[in-house]
């Protein structure tokens, strides 16, 4: 009898853990794809993004925390290297050869965000629908890699005439659906974001056009991420839930 009792004891103690929110910080890595508009869609098409995050969340489910987003891609449509190519349409190299030039769109987000999780098709008080809004900084450049070093016209300093290195502060806006299961593997989030970057040229001179570039730009993105996340509970889920 004593047994049962303990057994029923533990169960009402394991569900009383699950139907109460927690605070935990929460440690991810996502992954992302974004469309850029504005500005930015005038240099680069679409981009992929990898990503790590540390945030907090409260027990009345207010977060809180920072973000870091990598950019990459291929799709460069601004043509920063014109002026070198020949008639054929192509750069040659110091000894007059097609030269191997990759131009490729490289950048970085890193903010400091603040939101809330909503209940939302979950019993768990852990989970739900997650919208965060967030402060920071915006960077991005066309990335030009001469895989023989054979081209003197991008070689050292030289290449920083064409790389359009851009930076400047930004806001985004998060929507999506936060999963903390019971215990520390199958936790993660997805959901669709919102960039705004107020930014403007760091380079003195582009070599192309051959003249100063200060326009202000509004370089906009749009797109999706999906993060695995591990929660750094107080102590293993283990000890409180029961299956």
């Amino acid at each position: 009898m004593r047994l049962i009792f303990l057994f029923v004891m533990l169960c009402s103690f394991a569900k009383a853990q699950i139907d109460s929110a927690l605070t935990v910080p929460l440690i991810g890595i996502n992954f992302g794809a974004q469309v850029p508009s504005g500005d930015m869609a005038k240099r680069f098409g679409p981009n992929l993004s990898l990503g790590a995050s540390f945030l907090i969340k409260t027990k009345k489910n207010w977060v809180y925390g920072t973000e870091f987003s990598y950019l990459f891609g291929k799709n460069v449509h601004e043509d920063v290297l014109k002026q070198l190519k020949n008639e054929g349409g192509f750069v040659v190299d110091n000894d007059g050869f097609p030269a191997d030039l990759r131009i490729t769109e490289r950048g970085f987000i890193g903010e400091i965000v603040f939101g809330r999780i909503f209940k939302f098709l979950s019993a768990n008080p852990n989970s739900g629908l997650m919208v965060n809004i967030g402060v920071g900084y915006m960077q991005h450049k066309i990335h030009i890699y001469d895989a023989q070093q054979r081209v003197a016209a991008v070689n050292g300093d030289l290449k920083y005439g064409y790389d359009r290195l851009t930076n400047g502060w930004c806001m985004s806006e998060f929507i999506g659906y936060l999963f903390l299961s019971e215990n520390r593997i199958a936790n993660f989030y997805m959901g669709f974001d919102f960039f705004q970057g107020y930014t403007q040229s760091l380079r003195k001179l582009n070599y192309d056009t051959g003249s100063p570039d200060t326009k202000t730009r509004t370089d906009l993105l749009t797109g999706f991420r999906i993060g695995w996340i591990l929660p750094l509970y107080k102590k293993a889920p283990n000890e409180y839930y029961y299956d």
